[in-house]
């Protein structure tokens, strides 16, 4: 189970992890941040930059070093990570990758609605997504070419990550047009027969009560 965090803003991981190169201030920060491609691994929110940094420090995660003006320039504060910042930084790894969590794409949302749409819409749809995931794949597979002869594999193991889910994902897509196009799926005739009539088989409905009377037993 995951441990509740101090912070628990997953900026806040994004931000330790930068300022445990070296101490910066907000700003080196974000351009760190970005210039490491860190807004795509952490779901970043950069208009919560500040609060984030000014909570770390509430918290001790954080220290001011100095803070200066440079010409007509906002004051800059510097900050650098303390002792209890970097343990925080490495329990929170640690915790990333070892504890399983329930996670919830919206993918998989509109899965579990997928059935108030037409099977010929679904597959239309699918189609578009699945070329959605190529165009993604191609990308990530062109950015660990353009920097694996430079960046060691350690800091690209991420997009390896994207790419094997965004196969797998690919993958389970085909099968699946394949199967309502090809009217393999189990349930597609009562499925099509409700779009075309609006109708509802007996046997959907006793399903969906039987479910609902079995929640209501726990």
């Amino acid at each position: 189970m995951a441990k509740r965090r101090r912070v628990a803003n997953l900026m806040a991981l994004a931000v330790l992890s930068a300022v445990a190169f070296r101490q910066m201030h907000p700003y080196e920060m974000a351009t760190t941040l970005r210039g490491w491609g860190k807004e795509r691994d952490l779901q970043i929110k950069w208009g919560s930059l500040y609060t984030v940094v000014r909570n770390l420090a509430k918290h001790g995660l954080l220290a001011e070093v100095e803070s200066g003006r440079e010409g007509r320039r906002p004051e800059r504060t510097v900050y650098r990570i303390t002792d209890e910042g970097r343990a925080e930084l490495v329990d929170w790894a640690r915790e990333l990758l070892s504890v399983a969590e329930p996670e919830f794409p919206r993918f998989r949302a509109g899965l579990s609605v997928m059935a108030v749409i037409g099977p010929d819409e679904v597959v239309t749809l699918l189609q578009q997504r699945l070329a959605g995931v190529e165009r993604e794949t191609a990308e990530a597979r062109a950015a660990l070419e353009l920097h694996s002869p430079r960046v060691p594999r350690l800091f690209l193991i991420e997009i390896e990550y994207d790419l094997a889910m965004l196969a797998a994902e690919a993958a389970w897509m085909r099968s699946l047009i394949e199967e309502i196009s090809g009217g393999t799926l189990p349930g597609l005739a009562e499925w099509r027969h409700h779009h075309e009539t609006g109708e509802i088989s007996a046997e959907l409905v006793e399903l969906a009560d039987s479910s609902i009377e079995q929640y209501g037993k726990k």
